[in-house]
């Protein structure tokens, strides 16, 4: 007996896709809250929390190995890119593929951060799937005072 996917299955999994991107496409409002960009093929979950000092973000990244993860900082923005290809061993299969749904998964997320944070202080770890990036706030510069002189 032969497994057919529901077209109209498919069809709602792909409205979803596109509401959760119009949906997360927000940024920063003056609210404080955090939004969320999405990716074209898929949504990282992320939660983002001020600490003060810094800033810590949680990813979920499922199936993606910390080898296929790249983090970087630049210009108050903290952006995310992943890439995943499930890979086969062609010598050692036998028979042929009648279907093949092993995945090829590539994501990228953008964050816009609301403050300054020093790059070279930033780090991540990976445990169980989630991502934790630590991001160290560049301390405010202090206000100097500034003597007004005479002009005559």
């Amino acid at each position: 007996m032969s497994t057919r996917s529901n077209p109209l299955e498919e069809l709602e999994r792909f409205f979803e896709r596109m509401s959760h991107q119009f949906d997360d496409t927000r940024m920063w409002d003056p609210s404080g809250s955090i939004e969320r960009w999405s990716s074209e093929f898929g949504t990282m979950a992320v939660d983002l929390v001020d600490r003060d000092d810094e800033f810590v973000a949680t990813v979920d990244m499922p199936g993606f190995d910390r080898e296929e993860i790249d983090v970087r900082v630049t210009d108050h923005t903290l952006r995310i890119t992943a890439e995943h290809e499930e890979r086969l061993d062609e010598e050692k299969e036998e028979g042929r593929y009648i279907r093949h749904e092993r995945r090829r998964e590539s994501a990228d997320r953008s964050i816009r951060l609301p403050d300054d944070v020093d790059p070279d202080e930033v780090t991540a770890r990976m445990k169980n799937g989630v991502l934790t990036i630590t991001l160290p706030k560049l301390e405010a510069e202090e206000a100097r005072g500034i003597e007004i002189e005479d002009a005559s």
